[in-house]
């Protein structure tokens, strides 16, 4: 988490794979939402410079797009233990809404 969390303050590109009923209660701020089902419409849209960070509920999701992505040629990681609600947990930042 601490790297995600470095990276996050850094600007990182983050890509939350939910359904939107769940981006809407919370997720990381400037997070991006694309839910899992809809992301391989968007990998033309993502950066192939620079790691692209994937974040779902509990890893599961967020697993299986980082392995899309990779396969894509993007660097794609799901670092967050616990996904939106570990990140919660630790003390960090929440945005609620349709807006990233």
């Amino acid at each position: 988490m601490a790297d995600f969390a470095a990276a996050h303050a850094e600007g990182a590109t983050v890509v939350d794979v939910r359904e939107p009923f769940e981006y809407v209660e919370g997720h990381v701020p400037g997070a991006r939402s694309v839910p899992l089902g809809q992301l391989a419409a968007a990998v033309g849209e993502l950066p192939r410079s620079r790691p692209v960070y994937v974040i779902c509920a509990s890893g599961g999701r967020s697993l299986s797009a980082a392995q899309f992505l990779a396969r894509a040629g993007i660097d794609a990681r799901s670092v967050v233990a616990d996904g939106t609600g570990g990140w919660a947990r630790s003390g960090r930042d929440i945005v609620t809404g349709a807006d990233a």
